[in-house]
């Protein structure tokens, strides 16, 4: 099985799960996204790795039109179900590749792609394909899990993600991503890091983790050295959790 057929069976399984998910509908990242940047009423969106389009259903109140795109047919489904009950018209959902973008160049005034580049294979490409897309002047925001710094909790919190979701493939840090953004032309500016408190339970029901990978996952939870525990905010014993880094970056298309 590829990877893109790992995301469609994992997330297609999930999409009812995401589509009711209280972090994907209400979590601060949302609102901080809505107020980098400033709207007239007349842009033109694409949401990348729409998921069930909260993300796009937050941002077409504010603009011209908004297109969702995800590999995942189920999720677009749903998706679909949520803005028809919302009463959304400036809205389409379409089936794509976040590394093979389906547009022609500088179409968009604005690019959003929210806690889903974890997954992406090639994310260096994905990121060429958002610029790519992105008229002079435009802007790009992504907001993902980040890696922390310190090598030791970035290899835990890789390590816990891909127990609970064999199709994710890694967090990167704030550094990794600025730097992205300059290779391919724009100018990165970080926005901050939210620590979002997971409830365990929430967080592997919501992907139907399996019982062994859930047992796998507590014993590395009460094992954690202090370190880790700390910085990433670990909760074990009678209640499971953590606390996941959700980082925003923003990127301007240079207009030259």
């Amino acid at each position: 099985m590829d990877r893109s057929q790992s995301i469609q069976r994992q997330f297609g399984a999930a999409a009812e799960r995401y589509a009711a998910s209280s972090y994907h509908q209400r979590s601060p990242d949302l609102e901080n996204m809505l107020n980098a940047v400033t709207l007239t009423g007349t842009e033109k969106v694409l949401d990348v790795g729409t998921g069930t389009g909260h993300t796009a259903l937050a941002f077409a109140p504010s603009v011209g039109s908004v297109i969702g795109l995800d590999m995942t047919e189920a999720m677009l489904d749903q998706a679909r179900e949520l803005a028809t009950r919302q009463g959304a018209t400036n809205v389409e959902f379409e089936l794509g590749d976040a590394m093979a973008l389906p547009y022609e160049s500088e179409r968009f005034d604005l690019v959003t792609c929210r806690v889903c580049a974890h997954h992406f294979a090639d994310v260096e490409k994905a990121v060429a394909e958002m610029a790519r897309v992105l008229r002079p002047g435009g802007r790009l925001l992504v907001v993902d899990s980040v890696s922390p710094e310190d090598p030791a909790e970035d290899t835990y919190l890789n390590c816990i993600e891909l127990i609970r979701d064999p199709s994710h493939v890694r967090n990167y840090s704030v550094a990794q991503w600025q730097a992205m953004f300059e290779r391919v032309g724009l100018t990165a500016e970080y926005k901050g890091t939210w620590a979002v408190l997971l409830d365990f339970e929430d967080w592997v029901t919501r992907m139907d983790t399996p019982e062994l990978e859930r047992s796998q996952l507590r014993a590395l939870f009460d094992r954690a050295p202090d370190q880790i525990r700390t910085g990433l905010g670990i909760r074990s014993g009678d209640y499971y959790g953590f606390e996941i880094p959700i980082a925003m970056i923003a990127g301007e298309k240079s207009v030259n």
